[in-house]
């Protein structure tokens, strides 16, 4: 298993398939001012491909597609397949908002994908669209039902609380669990990049110990879940008589960077080693100007071992360079 300088396993890489958005949501991305990467310059099927076939002989076992999102890549399907093809022995999964999932969900399936997270941010379908401002509740949740059907498992919901935006609806999405076995996850805010998202991420932050003790207070204690994996960012807890697992990813209040396994790998080639930091290494001319396997696993291994420890939140310090639908988490 790959190492880095602090001892830390790296056995995670989290590619994202392209920048662009079908939502805005408001922490994520704005509505103006913005600019993509141009498609020739999106990492190709084929180059995806070769990137998770290095990674799995250096030993990673996890690779999640991210966006933007992911699905309005057209060759996401072909995507899936190479990558299971020539990392068979991964887990895949992908992080979603769902809404184009019930044309999809079926044949990603069947290319090899077995995990979706899918993002909701409330069930109230006004509060919905405030915070995630072109979603419609009844397209995510059709999304979700098509996921259910199609055999991925367990469902997991992801939701960003936003201090006047979304943070009522924390207890009923956590209610969700009671009669589902999903997971349900509660996410707090980080401020990445230089706009006004940015801005919301610190304004309008909730810590993670406030969401929980409002959940509590409306549906009972939530007991602790012993952790199946250091390296999982979120910790799991059940309601009472409740089937599913309420999750909270706290890297603001309770940063679990000692415990990180992760590697980032933007649309556009680049190796982003924390989520938190600027800083990157570029892969994608290694992809286009010839070099064979070797050349991409030594890049990998040298991205691995210049990884920094940990973000500088509590400094004022974190990523400016790129947005949060730049690196999809």
């Amino acid at each position: 298993m790959p190492q880095d300088r602090f001892g830390r396993t790296i056995d995670y890489l989290r590619m994202s398939l392209i920048d662009h958005c079908n939502l805005r949501c408001v922490y994520c991305m704005p509505l103006r001012g913005l600019s993509f990467v141009p498609s020739n310059e999106l990492l190709t099927a084929e180059e995806l491909a070769r990137v998770a076939q290095a990674a799995a002989n250096l030993g990673f076992r996890k690779i999640r597609f991210t966006g933007g999102e992911p699905t309005l890549r057209s060759d996401l399907v072909e995507i899936v397949r190479r990558v299971r093809h020539v990392a068979e022995n991964c887990d895949l999964g992908m992080t979603t908002n769902g809404v184009l999932l019930p044309g999809l969900a079926a044949d990603l399936r069947a290319a090899g994908l077995r995990r979706v997270n899918i993002h909701l941010d409330s069930l109230d379908s006004d509060r919905l669209k405030r915070v995630m401002r072109f979603g419609s509740r009844d397209e995510i949740w059709a999304g979700i039902e098509a996921a259910e059907l199609a055999g991925f498992a367990p469902i997991k919901i992801n939701a960003v609380v936003v201090r006047d935006f979304n943070h009522e609806d924390v207890v009923e999405l956590a209610r969700l669990t009671i009669d589902r076995d999903w997971h349900v996850r509660f996410i707090e805010l980080m401020p990445l990049g230089t706009d006004d998202c940015a801005r919301l991420s610190l304004s309008q932050y909730v810590p993670n110990p406030e969401t929980k003790a409002r959940i509590e207070r409306e549906l009972g204690t939530l007991e602790a879940l012993p952790p199946r994996d250091l390296s999982d960012e979120s910790r799991n807890f059940k309601l009472p008589h409740g089937r599913g697992i309420v999750g909270f990813i706290s890297p603001v209040s309770d940063p679990y960077c000692g415990h990180c396994n992760r590697m980032r790998l933007t649309a556009d080639g680049k190796l982003h080693l924390c989520l938190l930091h600027d800083d990157e290494i570029d892969l994608r001319p290694a992809l286009r100007n010839g070099h064979g396997e070797e050349g991409i696993e030594r890049i990998l291994r040298q991205a691995i071992t210049v990884k920094p420890t940990g973000h500088q939140l509590d400094q004022g310090i974190s990523t400016r360079n790129r947005n949060m639908f730049q690196l999809g988490g």
